[in-house]
């Protein structure tokens, strides 16, 4: 039996998700380099009558859509599953990434109070780096607001679309 209906009613819900978690990207300003929007997709499989539907993005998605606790005591998001510190990113992986913002975004140096002076981008990244790793980064949820959003009303499509797919099955199975 083919689903047709019920396919069409997984592709709908997969290409609004995408759409609106790019459209949050890009409002929420966290659509620096373009590769997370750029990398979102979705897949669909079906197997044995089931269907799989995957939703895929760079690794760091996850990190920009539920924050990031902080090393130090923070209030900016105690439910993160994340939490710099706890030994399981790779060394140096956040300096990397800062160091990558900085060049990418035009940032005007910063001036030291007590000298006067420029400060270099080396040490504007460390302690950009040094704020982030103690406070943590706030949730943005530019995939989980539209993903529950448009799963609340997955069930009832999915029930139409099968009701469909079925009595087509049933009324080319009656013409035969």
């Amino acid at each position: 039996m083919d689903y047709l209906e019920l396919n069409k009613a997984l592709n709908g819900f997969g290409k609004y998700v995408i759409q609106q978690s790019r459209s949050n990207l890009t409002k929420g300003k966290k659509n620096s380099t373009s590769d997370l929007y750029n990398s979102l997709k979705y897949d669909i499989t079906e197997e044995q009558g089931n269907f799989l539907l995957d939703f895929l993005m760079e690794d760091y998605g996850d990190f920009v859509d539920q924050g990031v606790r902080g090393a130090g005591s923070s209030s900016n998001n105690r439910t993160s599953p994340f939490k710099f510190g706890s030994g399981t990113g790779k060394k140096g992986g956040l300096t990397k990434g800062i160091e990558k913002w900085i060049k990418q975004k035009p940032i005007k140096q910063w001036k030291d109070k007590k000298t006067g002076k420029f400060l270099s981008y080396k040490s504007m990244k460390f302690l950009i780096a040094r704020s982030i790793y103690n406070k943590g980064t706030k949730p943005s949820l530019f995939f989980t607001k539209p993903f529950y959003s448009a799963f609340k009303r997955l069930p009832i499509e999915i029930v139409k679309a099968f009701k469909l797919d079925i009595e087509k099955a049933i009324v080319l199975g009656t013409k035969r």
